[in-house]
């Protein structure tokens, strides 16, 4: 079949390059206009972007891929699929309508669960033990589209939103391929989400990523796995972003001392902070404007002691 490809991050590069070594031909990517980031601000281009013109498959950025411009631009490319993942814009009716067949949607959860932007960082914050992609004929809802395939895995107790998002989009690419036979056959099967027992994974914030030290060691560890690479969970410390990168909840617990308050250290291991349930083992921080360090080369430029109390807000 002849593909038209929209996506923009990582997730969305490992499909299309399943895409691109398989028998249908990608027409063009569609993708997110280039963007500054970084402390730098440099113009940044889509991960999907490099490995189209890596391959010289034309690339459209445009700020709304529904415009009257775009939709006669994706109806000049005959395609007989889209192919949408990770892209960061809602499709309308115009542009939805363009491709011969229909356009399918590569979303990282088990719908009608986590409809979203965030699926991944969600299932981890929540404490989720199994996750999954879903394959959705798309609609002009957000992620409400009907069922053709779900492939389902388990969430490891060491996964963060970086890891499984990588075994997703793996499992998605397959998983698409799988569907796109069943699509060119016309023998796919389709069936309707169940309303009633969807939840959402709403678009992060920044502020997200501040941690509260009267939650839970386990809820904070969650957040902390969940929310890699980016807000990142952190705390304050003497003025600055403390962002907490690794850590591990401890069995034990005393339940002495304050919500954020630094109960032990533990060389070679890390920094022991009371939280409103149990004990929490900081592993790798990031100080602001600094690199990344384990705790032990933190505590060498950083004086950290022993009743010191992390809190929610400067």
């Amino acid at each position: 079949m002849n593909i038209v490809f929209f996506g923009t991050s990582e997730f969305a590069m490992t499909v299309l390059r399943k895409l691109i070594d398989s028998e249908h031909k990608v027409l063009a990517v569609v993708t997110q206009p280039d963007r500054r980031r970084g402390r730098s601000l440099m113009f940044s281009s889509p991960p999907v972007k490099i490995i189209a013109i890596k391959h010289d498959i034309p690339v459209y950025q445009p700020n709304d891929a529904s415009s009257e411009e775009s939709v006669a631009y994706l109806e000049r490319l005959n395609a007989d699929l889209f192919v949408v993942v990770a892209f960061g814009q809602i499709l309308k009716k115009e542009a939805l309508h363009t491709p011969g067949v229909y356009a399918v949607n590569i979303h990282s959860s088990l719908l009608p669960k986590y409809r979203g932007a965030a699926p991944t960082n969600w299932a981890i914050m929540n404490g989720d033990t199994v996750s999954g992609v879903t394959i959705i004929r798309m609609n002009e809802k957000m992620d409400e589209g009907d069922i053709i395939l779900k492939k389902e895995i388990a969430i490891d107790k060491d996964d963060t939103n970086i890891t499984l998002s990588e075994k997703l989009a793996n499992i998605g690419a397959d998983a698409l391929m799988e569907a796109m036979e069943s699509i060119g056959s016309a023998s796919a099967r389709f069936a309707k989400q169940d309303d009633s027992a969807a939840t959402y994974a709403p678009k992060l914030k920044k502020e997200d990523g501040l941690i509260n030290w009267d939650e839970s060691a386990v809820k904070i560890h969650n957040k902390v796995r969940g929310l890699l690479p980016w807000p990142g969970a952190y705390t304050h410390f003497k003025g600055k972003t403390l962002k907490i990168l690794k850590t591990e909840v401890l069995e034990e617990w005393n339940g002495k001392g304050a919500s954020g308050e630094v109960v032990d250290i533990i060389k070679h291991k890390g920094i022991v902070i009371k939280t409103g349930e149990g004990n929490l083992l900081i592993q790798h921080v990031q100080i602001e404007a600094k690199k990344p360090f384990d705790t032990d080369a933190f505590l060498c430029g950083h004086k950290v002691p022993i009743g010191y109390r992390f809190l929610t807000d400067l």
